[in-house]
């Protein structure tokens, strides 16, 4: 009799979770959708702010830290009273950064694109995989190094008080003591 109830028991257990196993086993991914990207890794979004030379969050060890960025820095020319000198200078870091950023970016691309065709068409092994990976991580720094340049030079063009502005404006406001704020070498 006892064995009877526990083989009942069993029976209904497995009945009321094994419906579970197949819902679990259709579980979408969070990738599901991307797989007829043009490059895998990267959305259109992504494609457009390199090809644009975008800075894409690349700068914010910069940014947050009280080094200004070129572009907001003219966007915010007025509020910030910036001199016909300021302007020009920041014009120029701007374009110079531009131009780089969009070359570094397409060079990047390029390299993402080889590294999703390996896969595509089954041909990466584990030697070509690491010299991608390797160029596109070279790459990615350099892309990066473009950007965070260009907010030094931003900060070295303007005064301490057109910095902290600057804060103000991005909503950078209450940036506590020994953040960052002592780093400003600039002269103005």
């Amino acid at each position: 009799m006892i064995h009877i109830a526990l083989t009942a028991a069993l029976v209904l257990i497995s009945a009321s979770v094994a419906p579970a196993w197949p819902a679990k086993a259709q579980m979408h991914s969070p990738y599901a959708g991307e797989q007829g990207r043009e490059i895998k890794a990267l959305s259109t979004k992504d494609i457009d702010d390199l090809t644009q030379g975008r800075g894409m969050g690349l700068a914010k060890a910069a940014e947050l830290n009280r080094y200004p960025g070129p572009m907001h820095g003219l966007e915010l020319a007025e509020p910030l009273k910036l001199s016909d000198e300021q302007r020009q200078a920041l014009k120029a870091i701007m374009t110079r950064m531009s131009a780089e950023a969009k070359a570094v970016g397409e060079d990047l691309l390029g390299l993402e694109r080889k590294l999703d065709e390996g896969f595509v068409a089954r041909t990466i092994d584990g030697q070509r995989l690491r010299a991608l990976t390797e160029r596109i991580g070279v790459t990615q720094g350099a892309l990066r190094a473009v950007h965070l340049a260009a907010h030094i030079e931003t900060a070295a063009v303007l005064s301490r008080k057109q910095i902290a502005q600057y804060d103000l404006l991005r909503g950078y406001a209450g940036t506590p003591a020994g953040s960052g704020a002592h780093g400003l070498h600039n002269k103005h």
